[in-house]
């Protein structure tokens, strides 16, 4: 199968870049009136051409320095580059401009033609060759062919041909089962199909029929169909990475699309106004680059005025590097390691530019050790501490397999194994939710808010030191700023289960805190349970105790609570308490009765426990709450399937009771 790659050309205008791809190709790639009528190439064009084995789409870009805009969209996604020198001009301003936004881009495969050989005698084409040699000291094109080429002799144009075709062969194809995406260069209208997008695939496949996202370029993401597909003008069932696509979008309206925007496989790209980078100032522009500099960003066919922000130092000198941020004006949709380019807001002056470490980002403090820190992770060679610095910097927001992908540059066929291997290594935990999702998060992230957790309890414990535990749901309530109240329930059951905290679904308690009643109060809560136990179903309410209280009176509360949390009391409802075993033995005398068949009334109840019409009516709906009956009508029947915990003690399944709060109850 042929192998589809994208070349794009670049050099100083008027040195012949249009005429060399025409006569190469025979297809002339100024496409507008205006660039006929001035003979110059204003915005992009488009030929293909084939050699040996390899097709190549090829993007012609504009030269004149007013149109660098335009180059820089069309040098997106290139493969490989053909810088253009012209024999008789030699090297010229945009000749290096164009050569240092190459580099920008990570282009590392190119050659050079040497142009209008014909205009010139060989001393100055000797000269000329001397000149580019030296221009290309340094670069990616130091040891490329050099090929003098004449569109007027055709000298040259076969050797070019061969040239290209051996440099086609160096370039390191990448997997095809990548995740679509198409930043788009050009929008039309074809009449009798609608709208239709251009630009060069950089990755991944699409087929006719298939769904994809379309970032609009304001943040904005919705799902269009692709409705047919081209390349070169010619249908074709699907394009794939290293070709040039035309798709007509169903439903698109023309003036909606325009350049900058982009397409993808749904879920795989998020837009961002904030980008984490590692920025390069230019040898090109001596000045360097300075901390809060207004600039213009090209990323992707996107042109969108920012912010640069440096992290770790207040200038960047040219040729060096540093960490930084780009707060921009609007969003743009990028992925880890997409170079960018930056000019000056005037739009004259290359600045520098550099790779994409953090495609969604968050402000991150200048100097910040530890983000610092983990921003250089992201540039290792080695993807699992890649995944493990975005792990790190999702927080408790966690990652999953398109995170790996977009952010960390992971092949979408490698990101599970390296997940797995992670929490091999306990890097990454896996932390179920209570819902049963599961979120995959960093084992710091997860320690720092299990810490977060247990200093909240303590201090609330320290509040309330006559507690024996707390309301879970209140505790849960406390920690919102950690995220949604399923991530906190998950991570108190983690702590319960590494025996951090003590407790169940209803109330939670520090391992380590003891409650700290005073010697009276110990003494009034076992008057307290010792009354319980002596009318077992009748027993006293709290208010009975206040006399008895005396300073206490306005701990009562907190003494019944700590009476349940110990297993003495149960709590029923309102101000109604029972004594353990009085709770235990009601349910072993209804269990047995309801056994017998029929149903009981609330009378028959009563009489069962030997109580009154004021105790029975909470006991029975008691009952009903916690699974042992069911009512129906004026009668309680035997649950279909009691639950385990109704014909057990509470304090036999758990250690620390349910919540003794002072709620109000219904009449039956």
């Amino acid at each position: 199968m042929p192998c589809d790659l994208i070349l794009g050309t670049a050099g100083h205008i008027d040195h012949g870049k249009t005429s060399l791809i025409k006569a190469l190709t025979g297809i002339d790639c100024d496409r507008l009136p205006e660039e006929k009528a001035r003979g110059i190439t204003i915005d992009i064009g488009f030929a293909h051409l084939e050699v040996g084995e390899y097709r190549l789409g090829i993007v012609d870009v504009p030269g004149h320095e007013r149109f660098v805009r335009n180059m820089l969209a069309g040098a997106t996604g290139i493969d490989l580059a053909l810088l253009v020198v012209a024999a008789d001009d030699s090297v010229m301003p945009q000749t290096r401009e164009h050569l240092a936004i190459l580099k920008l881009l990570g282009i590392r495969h190119g050659l050079v033609a040497l142009t209008k050989v014909d205009l010139v005698d060989a001393t100055t084409r000797e000269v000329a060759l001397m000149e580019v040699r030296e221009l290309l000291q340094g670069t990616f094109l130091e040891d490329a062919p050099i090929v003098p080429t004449s569109v007027v002799t055709g000298e040259g144009l076969d050797r070019l041909k061969v040239e290209l075709e051996r440099l086609c062969a160096q370039v390191n194809v990448p997997d095809q089962q990548h995740w679509f995406r198409l930043p788009i260069d050009r929008a039309f209208v074809v009449q009798g199909h609608g709208t239709v997008v251009t630009g060069s695939v950089p990755s991944g496949q699409v087929r006719v029929g298939d769904e994809l996202e379309w970032h609009r370029g304001d943040g904005v993401v919705e799902r269009v169909r692709v409705r047919g597909l081209t390349n070169h003008g010619r249908p074709v069932p699907e394009v794939h990475r290293g070709q040039r696509a035309g798709i007509n979008l169903a439903g698109v309206p023309h003036e909606a699309v325009h350049r900058g925007q982009e397409l993808f496989t749904p879920g795989y790209l998020r837009p961002s106004r904030v980008l984490s980078v590692r920025v390069e100032a230019t040898t090109f522009h001596t000045r360097g680059l300075r901390h809060r500099l207004s600039c213009r960003v090209h990323v992707g066919t996107a042109e969108v005025m920012g912010t640069l922000t440096l992290l770790d130092t207040d200038t960047v000198q040219p040729g060096t590097t540093a960490l930084a941020q780009l707060f921009l004006e609007h969003p743009v949709t990028t992925v880890w390691g997409q170079p960018f380019v930056l000019r000056d807001a005037a739009a004259t002056r290359t600045l520098g530019g550099g790779r994409v470490l953090q495609p969604v980002a968050r402000k991150i403090r200048r100097r910040h050790i530890d983000m610092i820190e983990q921003l250089e992770k992201l540039e290792s060679a080695e993807p699992s501490q890649r995944l493990a610095a975005v792990a790190w910097f999702a927080g408790l927001e966690g990652i999953d397999g398109t995170t790996g992908v977009r952010d960390a540059g992971i092949a979408p066929s490698q990101i599970q194994t390296l997940q797995e291997q992670l929490q091999r290594a306990g890097t990454l935990i896996a932390l179920t939710l209570p819902n049963g999702r599961y979120r995959l998060l960093h084992a710091q992230r997860i320690e720092e808010a299990e810490q977060r957790v247990l200093t909240l309890v303590m201090n609330l414990h320290q509040q309330q030191p006559l507690l024996t535990s707390l309301d879970r749901q209140k505790v849960v309530a406390q920690l919102g700023s950690l995220g949604e109240a399923d991530l906190v329930q998950a991570l108190i059951d983690r702590l319960l289960a590494h025996r951090q905290l003590v407790g169940d679904a209803h109330r939670i308690a520090h391992a380590q805190f003891k409650p700290r009643l005073s010697v009276n109060q110990r003494k009034l809560k076992d008057r307290i349970v010792a009354a319980h136990q002596a009318a077992p179903f009748q027993p006293p309410e709290p208010k009975d105790f206040v006399s008895q209280a005396g300073g206490n009176a306005h701990a009562l509360k907190d003494i019944y609570e700590v009476a349940v949390a110990e297993g003495l009391l149960v709590h029923i409802s309102d101000q109604l308490y029972l004594a353990a075993e009085a709770e235990a033995e009601m349910r072993r005398r209804i269990l047995a009765r309801l056994q017998q068949g029929g149903g009981l009334t609330v009378a028959e109840i009563r009489d069962l426990l030997g109580t009154t019409r004021k105790y029975a009516v909470p006991l029975c709906e008691y009952l009903d709450r916690i699974g042992l009956t069911r009512r129906d009508g004026d009668l309680r029947y035997l649950a279909e399937t009691p639950s385990e915990a109704a014909a057990q003690r509470p304090s036999e399944t758990l250690r620390i009771a349910p919540t003794s709060s002072l709620t109000g109850h219904k009449k039956t």
